[in-house]
């Protein structure tokens, strides 16, 4: 008698991972299938490196857009300490405002992507870890805020276009894009106020609901419903408090 050994059933098909180009456009039209495979395989250069070139691109645009002279001579009469300057000091300042902020700026063109995501990946890592008791670890963290931080694909060609657009001289640097309430702010309002009215900006806000989805994806069974997004938001509120603080103990 013939007999028929049970065979076992095939193993599911792994799920194809998606390309890094890919996850570039996912985070965008569909941020949370995206990070569930930025999850299963961490991966942080690509979005690194264009965030970075569109960075320098920025720091160009404003050397060459801005007078260094007049912006550091605004910059000193709107100081209280400049009644106590004589004209020589001013100028003085000036000159080495004009010398000194180019090559300051392109320094932070290049180098502030990469610091400013070491230091991102750091805070929320810990802050997911010890708040919502998510499983994951620093190489997922910094992957997660990589793709989060692609917003600037949007808000950096935004800010480009403006200072190529507008008079040079009616560029506000410390607001230049205004995508934030602080730009229907009156000229005259307290810097604590403004402070406080630039942190709820349309791509912060943007950037930390794809952060809260990327981190849900870690830990999908702990990081239900809001949880997520309450940590993102209460690590936010307190960086918000310590920049009114500063603003307000300087004013």
């Amino acid at each position: 008698m013939e007999t028929t050994s049970a065979v076992a059933p095939a193993a599911p098909d792994e799920q194809p991972s998606i390309s890094a180009f890919g996850r570039i456009i996912g985070v965008f039209f569909s941020p949370g299938k995206t990070f569930e495979d930025i999850v299963r395989k961490p991966s942080w250069l690509l979005p690194i490196v264009l965030t970075t070139l569109l960075s320098v691109v920025v720091s160009v645009a404003i050397n060459q857009r801005i007078n260094w002279r007049e912006f550091m001579s605004q910059q000193i009469e709107k100081s209280p300490r400049a009644a106590n300057l004589s004209a020589e000091q001013k100028q003085q300042q000036i000159e080495a405002g004009a010398k000194f902020t180019p090559p300051f700026t392109y320094a932070v063109g290049f180098l502030g992507p990469i610091l400013g995501l070491l230091i991102i990946s750091l805070v929320l890592w810990g802050g997911y870890s010890l708040l919502g008791g998510a499983s994951t670890n620093f190489t997922t963290s910094m992957a997660i805020t990589a793709h989060a931080f692609l917003t600037s694909l949007i808000s950096s060609p935004l800010l480009i276009l403006t200072l190529y657009l507008k008079d040079p001289g009616t560029v506000d640097l410390e607001n230049p894009l205004a995508s934030n309430i602080a730009a229907f702010l009156p000229d005259e309002s307290a810097k604590w106020l403004v402070a406080l009215c630039k942190s709820i900006d349309v791509f912060s806000i943007w950037t930390m609901i794809l952060l809260a989805i990327g981190f849900a994806a870690t830990s999908p069974k702990k990081l239900k419903g809001s949880k997520p997004y309450m940590i993102v938001f209460g690590l936010w509120a307190a960086f918000v408090v310590c920049r009114v603080g500063w603003a307000f103990i300087f004013s």
